[in-house]
């Protein structure tokens, strides 16, 4: 199918507008999401970014942190010897997975993967940089948390493995080592990184490579035969550590280990168990399940009663209502008249990030997120608006904001959605943002932004020609040159503020 000549004046005038209807439904359908903009480089990383200190060292490779001389932004860089992975094509597969599966997550709790590299030597992931430490150093400096500490913490990995399976993604390796936060505090920001050994999955349906750290793995993986509630075990693992300070299934011996693991049995005897309550006893003893048929899944687990009475205190609880009601009115007032305009937001959005702003857009979204799964549906958003406007009103606002803000056309708002539409205006559409993102899009930096260079950059999603991405420029092409150039374009985003400074 296509626009095709016709030998009729009459037929080529009927094709001509089915044409132009067709490009008009490609452009509207467009599917811009936070991985569009992850990009691989070939040649040398050092051209790009101040490489620094390594920051952790494995089999694989290394991991460093790094600046990026073109915007000052600190980055981690996850470095894969080439020759450790390339003569085997199960980890070469392996590899870009995890490239693949980052590109695809849009969570707050997950790692963000900004772009990656290959040179003669190496593979590159070029990650956002988490600044606290692992969760392994938090609880070694404090051998035990509260359990208002532990909940939150709990809250944040559980909500980043429901994301994960309800996108069919199994992680495979939790531990402390692989959780990162972003400050040394019990209210810091927790990540979860290394998706190295991760998979998508098929819903029942089970794997059967054994992946996964000593102390972590669940019983069923030993025995090769698993789903991704093996995921749940080593978070029941991770909670029993935050409360006592010492693993569930120790020994001298990796064997020994392995034996108490496939056992199963787990002890609440010691003395510091006396002061735990039985609501997070009963929660590990969930995790713990030795039949993952019968184990808790990730969304029950999220949802259980000591994680929701534990993780929020009425300060918080307080704040998260402040911040989630001027969410909320940020998202009904959100226009983005353009397609180019929600382009550029949703690089900015994914790619630059105010720590503060983030935090409280986090609860915020959390808030709203009522079943955890990471998007918020169009029910949950009717269920927050008819609060303040009543439930008639409120399923005609949602529609309205699912047709401006849904920019990939998922039918949910995603996570970097909603910071698009949530965002402080002066943050997201600064001038420094702006041209970040224009060069981002000047792919050739020739000063103005082509029709080539957009299909270059947004077109993996859709099959077109070059005309559409044309009329995506001449939407906004001020002198018509058939370009855009770096005036035309801060001109295009700042019309998305009003006088008063807000987004419109």
């Amino acid at each position: 199918m296509g626009c095709s000549p016709s030998n009729s004046r009459s037929n080529d005038s009927k094709n001509s507008i089915v044409c132009v209807k067709r490009q008009i439904s490609n452009l509207q359908s467009l599917q811009i999401d936070a991985g569009i903009f992850v990009g691989k480089r070939k040649g040398d990383i050092s051209k790009d970014y101040k490489i620094e200190d390594k920051l952790g060292q494995g089999g694989y490779g290394f991991v460093r942190g790094g600046i990026s001389k073109e915007t000052g932004k600190k980055v981690a860089i996850k470095s894969i010897k080439k020759s450790t992975i390339t003569n085997d094509m199960k980890e070469k597969a392996k590899f870009f997975s995890e490239v693949d599966i980052l590109i695809r997550t849009d969570h707050p709790n997950i790692v963000k993967l900004y772009e990656f590299y290959e040179d003669e030597n190496y593979y590159h992931l070029i990650t956002e940089y988490i600044s606290g430490g692992e969760l392994l150093d938090f609880i070694i400096k404090r051998n035990n948390l509260s359990e208002s500490s532990a909940s939150k913490f709990m809250k944040q990995i559980l909500s980043g493995i429901v994301y994960c399976h309800s996108n069919n993604i199994v992680h495979r390796d939790l531990k402390p080592e692989n959780l990162l936060l972003d400050s040394d505090s019990p209210n810091a920001l927790l990540k979860i990184i290394d998706f190295g050994t991760s998979q998508i999955f098929k819903p029942r349906t089970h794997m059967t490579q054994k992946y996964g750290t000593i102390f972590y793995i669940a019983p069923e993986v030993l025995k090769g035969r698993y789903n991704e509630k093996c995921d749940i075990w080593s978070c029941g693992v991770i909670l029993y550590i935050l409360l006592s300070g010492r693993p569930p299934f120790s020994g001298k011996t990796d064997e020994e280990i392995y034996q108490k693991i496939s056992r199963g049995f787990i002890s609440f005897e010691r003395p510091e168990w006396a002061s735990i309550s039985p609501s997070a006893q009963s929660l590990i003893r969930k995790m713990l399940q030795k039949d993952p048929s019968l184990r808790i899944s990730a969304n029950e687990a999220l949802h259980h009663s000591w994680i929701v009475v534990n993780s929020l205190d009425d300060h918080t609880k307080e704040l998260n209502s402040d911040v989630k009601m001027q969410s909320l009115e940020n998202l009904k007032n959100f226009r983005a008249e353009y397609k180019l305009q929600q382009a550029v937001l949703t690089f900015i959005a994914s790619q630059i990030d105010s720590q503060e702003e983030s935090k409280k857009l986090i609860e915020a979204f959390k808030e709203l997120d009522k079943n955890g799964d990471g998007k918020l549906s169009q029910e949950e958003l009717i269920e927050a608006y008819k609060v303040k406007i009543g439930h008639n009103a409120a399923i005609n606002e949602v529609e309205t904001i699912m047709k401006k803000a849904d920019a990939n056309k998922s039918g949910f708002i995603d996570y970097t959605e909603f910071v698009i539409a949530c965002s402080k205006a002066e943050m997201m559409l600064c001038n420094n943002n702006l041209e970040q993102a224009f060069r981002a899009l000047d792919q050739d930096c020739s000063g103005k932004i082509s029709a080539k260079e957009l299909k270059e950059v947004l077109g993996g999603r859709i099959r077109s020609k070059e005309k559409l991405w044309k009329k995506l420029i001449d939407e906004v092409d001020e002198n018509g040159d058939g370009e855009l150039d770096i005036d035309e374009f801060k001109e295009m985003m700042l019309k998305m503020i009003d006088s008063n400074g807000n987004k419109i």
